[in-house]
């Protein structure tokens, strides 16, 4: 089979489309011949030398994919030979076939074709388990997305309108937040020009934001401190502004708030079935109604990794940016 390989980390143009060993589906675990997979920041990371895949995981990058299901390896049922299907995944998305635990794999959507599917697993989970299930958002509370059109934004949107809650988001252009309101975002935040704790805090009636999901770190933590509400709850996924900043605890305690930090790619395999499973039971009916929908910026050839990494490197981009196969 033929995957992308890093065989020294650099810029896009260290992407190098080889020919490989073929996968191999082990206990527990389906065989998947990929149609699509998507870029994630994560996936930069790992083409520059930061962010290496955890032990027994595939060398290759590519949090997600979506595909058909080329064989069943030993201990696994309820999925057979054929099915379409997207998978969450440790590594290995970038490439031709990939091993998935059958946990970390869900059906593709009613009305979704297989391609498009791909940019569903990894947007999904981290948002369902950070927004949800970690910082609990309810009906009639706000939440402030950072990154408002990104993938992980473009989904957050759509998924706290379906439980009824209201949405902050920040983005850097005009044409992204139009973007976000189509997509039901009702406070919009250009974080160029306007300050994001004062623009939620007018939008609030001064209570602020009750769950922010944040991609920034550390050049954020002490705003998003200052824009939460009493009770509120700041869930952190991401470094892009840095890994170590200053925290006021006196305002945190003032607050009453909680601030949580978590990654996918590194979790057991029970862990990552268990926001599976979740996601199946809550998301995956809102899929298949057609009531959310991934957002996709463009597809682009498996083996030009390197193009898509330049659009995403470059953030001009709304969605997922996804690689296709076939």
């Amino acid at each position: 089979m033929h995957a992308i390989t890093i065989p020294e980390p650099g810029g896009p143009e260290a992407l190098v489309w080889s020919e490989v060993p073929d996968a191999v589906a082990g206990e527990g675990e389906v065989l998947v011949e990929v149609v699509a997979s998507a870029v994630n920041r994560a996936d930069i990371l790992q083409r520059q030398g930061f962010y290496n895949p955890p032990p027994g995981a595939s060398p290759y990058p590519g949090l997600e994919c979506s595909g058909r299901i080329a064989e069943i390896g030993p201990g696994v049922s309820g999925w057979s030979v054929g099915d379409e299907v997207c998978a969450l995944l440790a590594g290995g998305g970038y490439a031709e076939k990939v091993a998935v635990p059958a946990g970390q794999l869900l059906p593709v959507p009613k009305g979704l074709d297989v391609k498009r599917a791909a940019a569903l697993p990894e947007v999904v989970c981290t948002v369902w388990s950070n927004v949800f299930m970690v910082a609990h958002l309810r009906p009639g509370e706000t939440l402030l997305v950072h990154g408002g059109s990104s993938g992980i934004g473009t989904m957050a949107i759509q998924l706290a309108k379906a439980v009824g809650a209201k949405v902050a988001v920040t983005a850097g252009t005009p044409q992204k937040l139009e973007r976000c309101a189509e997509l039901g975002a009702d406070i919009l935040i250009n974080y160029r020009e306007q300050d994001f704790v004062e623009e939620v805090g007018k939008a609030t009636d001064g209570a602020g934001a009750d769950v922010i999901l944040d991609n920034m770190g550390a050049k954020y933590l002490d705003r998003n401190v200052n824009a939460l509400a009493v009770n509120g709850r700041l869930a952190i996924i991401g470094m892009q502004g840095g890994v170590k900043g200053e925290l006021n605890i006196a305002t945190l305690l003032g607050k009453r708030a909680a601030i949580s930090a978590t990654s996918l790619r590194a979790r057991p395999p029970a862990e990552k079935a268990a926001i599976v499973a979740a996601v199946r039971e809550h998301v995956w009916p809102l899929l298949d109604a057609g009531h959310i929908r991934p957002v996709v910026d463009r597809e682009l050839p498996m083996s030009d990794a390197a193009a898509a990494h330049r659009v995403v490197e470059e953030s001009g981009h709304i969605g997922k940016v996804l690689l296709v196969t076939q």
